[in-house]
């Protein structure tokens, strides 16, 4: 896997067209095959609606950049008070050839 750099911004996290609440997010982008980004990071919101939502697996989070992201929470447990938790990311992600080398 090749590091390609990092994307972090803010958004709105949605479950279907319903808008959960407003995140921050700060993700790692790799190239895992010629031509695939993947990437991973963390989403940062309020504790008491991170609990709320955590487990979902059906979580967009639509940033304030256009992109449209699919999060995977890629952690079993949730600690008390958390307002940070590690997904997985899919989606709208910049393609291989706008990063930078």
């Amino acid at each position: 896997m090749q590091y390609l750099g990092g994307i972090h911004g803010a958004g709105a996290l949605k479950c279907g067209s319903k808008t959960l609440a407003r995140a921050d997010y700060d993700f790692d982008c790799f190239l895992r095959e010629p031509g695939e980004v993947i990437s991973s990071g963390e989403i940062c919101m309020p504790p008491d609606i991170l609990r709320q939502i955590f487990g979902r697996e059906d979580l967009h989070l639509l940033t304030d950049d256009g992109r449209f992201l699919r999060l995977r929470f890629s952690e079993k447990h949730l600690p008390a008070a958390s307002d940070a938790a590690h997904v997985d990311v899919a989606g709208d992600l910049l393609p291989q050839s706008e990063w930078r080398h």
